[in-house]
């Protein structure tokens, strides 16, 4: 693994923004600059990516150590020059302040199974004949327990909702509907109707048949009425 690429990780782990990223390194005393961090975080293709150092990369490490368990009485701690797995592992254990059981365990759910003398030797000086030197594969498998375990999302959004008056019933005035008295609906009027009745105005024909006195008062019709002689001749 990389520099950048740890770098890359945790920033990614603990959801550090640019200003959160320039405080840590401002913890152990090394000041960097906006435009820095966003080269180191590119991706490995990028032509752009520059390089983090291993001192800078350790520097990093002893600002996480000091924002996750405190700055300690005297000197900071100073930076190493030259950097490996096994100086990573072991500040990122100080860091969240693991026991030796807890990594084992964080371990484990990578599906690697190891022993406490197994990890004590990753601890181990380099010239101790029990030093067993971590491999990229371990770190990998590591950070990503630590991500796991450790993941911080990222705050949603918050859209405000707009803000809905409600009306309640008291502000509407009751209507009594059992002493109220029912309105008559408007009747239309024929403006031909006379005033006196009120009756619309009936068209009579005067060519019109006047009526009998008798009891039926529709006008009868005429019948023609015909002889057999008439109709098939003499």
């Amino acid at each position: 693994m990389t520099n950048n690429d740890v770098l890359r990780r945790l920033r990614y782990t603990f959801n550090f923004n640019d200003q959160k990223m320039i405080a840590l390194f401002n913890l152990a005393k090394l000041t960097v600059s906006r435009e820095q961090i966003s080269y180191w975080l590119k991706k490995e293709d990028d032509p752009q990516v520059v390089n983090c150092t291993d001192v800078q990369l350790s520097t990093f490490l002893n600002g996480l150590i000091i924002d996750k368990r405190g700055e300690r009485d005297g000197e900071a701690p100073q930076p190493e020059k030259r950097i490996n797995n096994n100086l990573i592992l072991n500040k990122l254990k100080i860091a969240l302040a693991l026991r030796a059981e807890d990594v084992i365990d964080m371990m484990s759910t990578s599906g690697i199974k190891m022993t406490k003398p197994e990890l004590s030797a990753f601890f181990r000086k380099p010239d101790h004949k029990h030093y067993r030197e971590c491999k990229d594969q371990f770190l990998r498998n590591f950070i990503q327990a630590i991500d796991t375990k450790y993941h911080v999302n990222r705050p949603e959004k918050f859209t405000p909702k707009r803000e809905v008056k409600s009306v309640e019933k008291s502000e509407f005035p009751k209507k009594d509907y059992k002493t109220a008295k029912p309105q008559a609906s408007k009747a239309y009027v024929n403006p031909n109707a006379t005033k006196s009745g009120q009756t619309s105005k009936i068209y009579v024909n005067p060519n019109a048949t006047k009526p009998t006195n008798s009891s039926d008062d529709k006008p009868k019709r005429k019948v023609l009425k015909l002889k057999p002689e008439d109709i098939w001749g003499k």
